[in-house]
């Protein structure tokens, strides 16, 4: 299993995240949970259907954030794998806002 880090979550998801929460980038796995509450908010006003996968995602990295050594790790793999569509949902979401 690949271990993953808060770090490189924040790299991969965090521009997509603070597009659709409308806020500025996270720099912390703190600040990018908030905003993962905030973009599942929004994504299902929207009707995505994904949309609990990402609320999924954001109570598992809240957990992690507590947390350290191996449950640390496989929460926040845990986590990714709810993640997984965002990048389609992104796209989705600002086509939808005809960015």
């Amino acid at each position: 299993m690949t271990t993953n880090t808060a770090t490189e979550i924040l790299t991969r998801y965090a521009d997509d995240v603070a597009y659709i929460a409308e806020q500025a980038p996270a720099t912390t796995l703190s600040d990018f949970t908030n905003q993962l509450s905030t973009a599942h908010v929004h994504l299902r006003l929207a009707r995505f259907a994904g949309a609990d996968d990402i609320n999924t995602a954001a109570t598992l990295l809240d957990t992690a954030n507590s947390t350290t050594g191996p449950e640390h790790a496989a929460l926040l793999d845990r986590a990714l794998k709810h993640l997984a569509g965002l990048p389609e949902m992104a796209t989705e979401y600002r086509q939808m806002a005809g960015d």
